[in-house]
């Protein structure tokens, strides 16, 4: 962890629009190209890409001297994972697939520290400095941003008593899994898909808990942001490639 101060964690609690940026290439270098962009975010991916603990060290590591705050999303809620990623100094996580409001308790705690959770301690970690930063104790539970991921029909009619949980710092749609919940399997910008997104967005938004989730297509992304969604990635490092690939390829047989 860069200090003690989470910038995301108090930029949702004022529901500041937070752009941000999907990381599926696993790999510091990939990492600190992007890492000076100005993203308020940036999001490893551990559940859909190839990264290990060892791949999100080097990202997290290119994210330090930035403003851009990197937060994981860990491939299950597993309190292991989730106490050797918070070690590492990941300022915050996304859970993926939380159903219930006992999958949210259970998030939740793997990131608090006894009597308030189950994060086993070591005392000096790279999160505390290697036991330099004197407070990492007292402040980590304010500062670590816990998101949680709602995937399915289910989840979206449990969302609100999701979002009561104590120490939920948003809620995320994965609109993917969503479509394919609904047998729209790979369309996850169909209409029937965000009909049943916005108006639960909307009620979240109202009840005060700041609500998020990742589009590929920048005029979206702004169109929820003003709709009052407070944390959207607008793309992905693997999309910008693919794509910037792409267009470069056919501009070129375009002119030949």
């Amino acid at each position: 962890m860069k200090t003690n101060a989470n910038p995301l964690t108090k930029a949702l609690r004022k529901r500041e629009r937070q752009i941000g940026l999907w990381l599926s290439l696993c790999d510091g270098f990939a990492a600190e190209v992007v890492s000076t962009a100005g993203y308020d975010w940036a999001l490893l991916d551990m559940e859909h890409a190839p990264n290990s603990i060892r791949t999100v060290l080097g990202q997290l590591q290119a994210f330090t001297p930035t403003s851009t705050t990197a937060i994981v999303r860990p491939e299950t809620n597993d309190p292991v994972l989730v106490k050797r990623l918070l070690d590492l100094g990941a300022e915050g996580l996304l859970f993926p697939m939380v159903q219930s409001v006992e999958e949210a308790e259970k998030a939740v705690a793997a990131t608090r520290y006894p009597p308030r959770g189950i994060r086993g301690v070591s005392l000096a970690t790279r999160a505390n400095a290697f036991a330099r930063n004197t407070d990492y104790f007292e402040k980590v539970e304010e500062e670590t941003t816990v998101l949680l991921q709602l995937e399915t029909r289910q989840a979206l009619g449990s969302a609100l008593d999701i979002a009561a949980v104590d120490g939920v710092s948003g809620l995320f749609f994965g609109p993917a899994d969503i479509a394919a919940d609904i047998g729209r399997l790979g369309q996850p910008m169909h209409d029937e898909v965000w009909d049943l997104i916005l108006p639960v967005a909307k009620s979240l938004i109202a009840s005060g808990m700041p609500v998020g989730t990742l589009v590929q297509d920048p005029t979206y992304a702004a169109k929820l942001f003003n709709e009052g969604f407070t944390f959207v990635a607008c793309g992905s490092d693997t999309g910008l490639l693919a794509r910037g690939a792409d267009n470069l390829l056919s501009a070129v047989k375009q002119a030949l």
